[in-house]
């Protein structure tokens, strides 16, 4: 039997206003479910991997609707504990023209954030798992999340699992009186994948990446600083074996660029570039990114290159999705790659 990827974070529910309305305007809102880590269960399962989704959810009809929804894209939800008070949410204002997207959190007391260590058994959780995928955004929750976290990363260490981090920076949430940079590093630390954007890097290392500034896709990059900065990287984090920088260049609330780097072996692999000029939706963006180069990584063998541009691509056909799901096949993405 294959064996699986396990995600572990928060899912919650995102109310958004139709046709780019503010917060403030209108009396209707579309709702949708949404959280890094389960925006790369659902899209690790439609890539057809056998993904279990771990979180803590409230008893009652919400959490029943979030399991639902999940299973919708054959994630399990098998580990999921019940327990708290409510299910979190947040407020998401689109951009448009000048205007930049905003996002309100209600997540308060939700089930997540007040999670202890001991509500979920990793040791059963973890038998025939070969990949642990969290995110930062679960340590920023509360002091309790981030403890669970780093109970699951010991056991996914002590068993020899893959560990993937995506660093998931959230300046708004870091409220319980501990810095991002001291929870964060020690458990990056334990990573064999680590992921993140320019600002995230230099968040968790203190080393600032090349600035990416394309304006199209006949952007030259300096491989050359690429190395140099992942170089200087690599020596705080021996274990890591797959370092990547998402990059995006924003022109517009619509219009973005987008590129990657990998790091594997001393060695520098830089994505293509996609103009997107009609931006949808750019939630869940680097989730279908980690996802994307998760699966690659498992099921293409060793071509470095083509698991960076598999996963850039699938990051750019998530800005033409509505929601925070990727909702794309592994054929399409592929279709894509190769046009």
């Amino acid at each position: 039997m294959e064996q699986r990827i396990v995600t572990f974070g928060e899912i919650m529910l995102r109310l958004t206003r139709p046709e780019k309305l503010r917060i403030i305007q209108g009396s209707t809102w579309n709702g949708y479910f949404g959280g890094s880590e389960a925006n790369v269960a659902v899209s690790l399962a439609m890539l057809g991997n056998n993904v279990e989704y771990v979180t803590r959810l409230p008893d009652n009809k919400l959490g029943e609707a979030c399991r639902n929804e999940l299973r919708k894209y054959n994630v399990g939800t098998h580990f999921i504990v019940h327990g708290g008070i409510r299910l979190g949410s947040y407020f998401y204002e689109d951009a448009a023209a000048m205007r930049g997207s905003s996002i309100v959190y209600d997540r308060a007391d939700s089930s997540m954030t007040t999670i202890q260590c001991g509500m979920i058994n990793w040791a059963n959780v973890f038998n025939d798992t070969s990949v642990f995928h969290w995110s930062g955004i679960s340590c920023a929750l509360s002091q309790g999340a981030a403890d669970v976290t780093a109970e699951a990363v010991s056991e996914a260490e002590k068993r020899g699992m893959i560990i993937s981090c995506d660093i998931n920076y959230r300046k708004n949430l870091w409220k319980y009186g501990k810095s991002a940079h001291d929870i964060l590093l020690p458990l990056a630390k334990k990573c064999d994948i680590l992921f993140g954007t320019e600002g995230e890097w230099q968040l968790l290392t203190g080393v600032t990446p090349p600035k990416f500034t394309a304006t199209s896709t006949d952007f030259t990059f300096d491989v050359q600083k690429y190395k140099e900065f992942f170089d200087k990287v690599k020596e705080m984090f021996p274990k890591c074996r797959k370092m990547i920088l998402a990059l995006r260049n924003t022109l517009s609330a619509n219009h973005h660029i987008l590129s990657g780097v990998l790091y594997s072996d001393g060695k520098v692999y830089i994505a293509r570039i996609y103009n997107i000029d009609n931006v949808i939706d750019p939630m869940g963006v680097g989730d279908a990114f980690i996802a994307a180069y998760i699966h690659a990584m498992l099921h293409f063998g060793t071509d470095n290159q083509k698991d960076i541009n598999f996963a850039l691509t699938a990051s750019a056909i998530k800005n033409s999705i509505p929601g925070d799901f990727n909702l794309t096949t592994e054929d399409e993405i592929i279709d894509v790659c190769n046009s």
